[in-house]
């Protein structure tokens, strides 16, 4: 069967693949333009498997809200240029989209999934972008929520989120409950917290926090609380375990100086002085003083990583928490709402890339 440049011309249309891949594909089928589809499928499933190992940590984060249920995905490439390219662009879209629709239980079933608004299912909708821009690409992950949700995309898909809130139909179509749920998302983006609340936390997690906690600030004795610190130095004088020159610097030291010991003795001196906290870790450790210095560090890592806690970042809208500022919208409205939960995405975040040394690969050419 004969076929004309307008042939080659209508399935690169169809297909995005180059104009001479095309050509070559009609020429196999003899001119049939759906065994040509076929054809150049099989070749681009066989180039996929090729490029599977190729690092694809470029990409973006996409969302899509229809009211009802929100998602947001991850799809990298291996470029940035082609994640800001439209296919690519459009195909995360529609991945998001089908999820909402969907509601796959995991990537393997996503898919599997007929694609939103085709009849591919999404690994060949993604197929299909691969025989266009010949990149590695990957659904690499998705979260999907039900109820009132509100989805934000920062700087063209590095970044995404998702927030689900509690309250009624009433309150979520106000546009003062929208402006509030955009700005809760923008915080999310920006401040990037672990966990909801407090109570979020596991138990595991929080004695992680406090064992750290401990040994971070013994192992930094000018912070200790200064009966403890002085007890330490005490112990390193009296017993030596500083070198004499030490000694005689910090006895010459006036009160004022004292306050900024570490200027005068020596690193050495120093790390003997957390040596020493460190070796009476279990003493200091129920020391009521040193108690409290651990339990407002922990506040002040948990007001950081808990999303309630946080400080909400527009404070020329509301100075105080993220909690309280929800709050306070919720009384202007005369409504209850919550935030249930939240998902951010960050475009590759995890993902090893690979650092080209360009000197290793001149020398190894020229071998």
């Amino acid at each position: 069967m004969a076929f004309t440049a307008k042939d080659v011309q209508a399935l690169r249309e169809k297909t995005g693949v180059g104009m001479m891949d095309c050509k070559k594909a009609l020429q196999e089928s003899d001119g049939d333009m759906d065994k040509a589809v076929d054809i150049l499928r099989e070749k681009g499933l066989a180039s996929a498997a090729k490029k599977a190992s190729r690092v694809a940590a470029e990409g973006a984060v996409a969302a899509y809200n229809d009211g009802k249920a929100g998602a947001i995905v991850e799809i990298n490439c291996e470029t940035d240029f082609v994640a800001k390219g439209e296919p690519f662009v459009n195909l995360a879209n529609t991945v998001a989209k089908t999820v909402v629709e969907a509601n796959p239980a995991d990537l393997d079933a996503l898919l599997a999934a007929k694609a939103a608004d085709s009849e591919n299912t999404v690994e060949q909708a993604v197929q299909e972008v691969f025989l266009a821009l010949r990149e590695n690409m990957k659904v690499r992950r998705f979260a999907r929520m039900e109820g009132h949700i509100v989805t934000y995309i920062h700087a063209g898909g590095t970044v995404g989120v998702m927030v689900g809130f509690d309250t009624d139909d009433a309150t979520a179509a106000k546009p003062e409950f929208v402006e509030m749920g955009k700005n809760i998302a923008m915080q999310i983006a920006a401040m990037s917290p672990e966990y909801l609340s407090k109570s979020d936390i596991p138990d595991d997690e929080l004695a992680k926090m406090k064992s750290i906690t401990v040994d971070s600030a013994l192992n930094k004795p000018d912070s200790l609380p200064i009966p403890i610190l002085n007890s330490v130095i005490t112990e390193a004088v009296s017993d030596k375990k500083w070198a004499d020159e030490d000694i005689n610097i910090y006895q010459g030291l006036d009160q004022k100086q004292r306050k900024n010991f570490t200027n005068f003795i020596s690193k050495e001196a120093y790390a003997t002085l957390a040596e020493i906290a460190v070796s009476h870790k279990a003493e200091i450790s129920e020391n009521k003083i040193f108690v409290g210095l651990v339990q407002g560090r922990m506040a002040k890592q948990i007001k950081e990583t808990c999303l309630l806690e946080q400080a909400f970042v527009r404070s020329d809208l509301f100075d105080g928490s993220v909690d309280g500022y929800v709050n306070s919208v919720a009384k202007s409205l005369g409504a209850e709402i919550k935030i249930k939960g939240f998902e951010r995405f960050a475009k590759g975040e995890g993902i090893e890339k690979k650092q080209d040394d360009f000197a290793a690969e001149i020398a190894n050419m020229v071998k």
